[in-house]
């Protein structure tokens, strides 16, 4: 299915300003290009378009309230700076399975100041010396790169950190319980040996 009709089936009978989030994974983009997708929008916080064949995002209209954006598995390969001038509130960016080869073609993201989070699993440029180091020099806004900040921690679902001292508690009654119950299992095995015995 091409992605203009993709587009319409998904809008269900609502206008686009009615949309915050539209996913359109594995339909087909004419021409490697964004198709469908206009300023309308207005109010889209989510847009997915993993595996549609894109080669280019310069048809990504202006879309002031997008906060993620999904373009795993396509074929981009440059062509950022549309990006940090038309989604200017993007937090979230999925480039996975992707063209890109050299940091330099990451330079653009320098202009989205909100982007936490990167990802760039399975693209050629993740294979590159110092790649996370570079990345994180490159985009000091950037606090999550392929899942984990710059100290290896990994993101939770929320972004947000546990303070850790409940799970330490709930830890220790954990190991008592066990005790207990082999203390138990030892008088259950002296009983049987006395039973034998007589």
């Amino acid at each position: 299915m091409d992605m203009k009709k993709r587009v319409s089936l998904e809008l269900r009978h609502r206008s686009p300003t009615e949309v915050t989030e539209l996913v359109l994974d594995n339909c087909r983009s004419g021409e490697g290009k964004i198709e469908g997708i206009t300023e309308e929008f207005s109010n889209l916080e989510l847009l997915s378009l993993i595996n549609v064949g894109l080669t280019s995002v310069a048809d990504v209209p202006k879309l002031d309230k997008l906060k993620k954006l999904e373009l795993s598995d396509n074929r981009i390969s440059g062509g950022l700076e549309v990006l940090a001038e038309r989604l200017v509130s993007l937090t979230h960016l999925n480039l996975s399975g992707n063209k890109f080869k050299d940091i330099s073609t990451l330079e653009p993201l320098k202009k989205l100041p909100q982007l936490k989070s990167l990802d760039l699993f399975n693209c050629e440029v993740t294979n590159l010396a110092d790649y996370r180091e570079s990345i994180f020099k490159l985009l000091p806004q950037l606090i999550y790169l392929d899942g984990y900040d710059i100290d290896d921690c990994e993101a939770s679902d929320s972004d947000g950190e546990g303070d850790g001292v409940e799970d330490e508690e709930e830890g220790e009654s954990e190991d008592f319980e066990e005790e207990e119950e082999e203390d138990e299992e030892d008088v259950v095995a002296e009983e049987d040996d006395d039973g034998r015995q007589r």
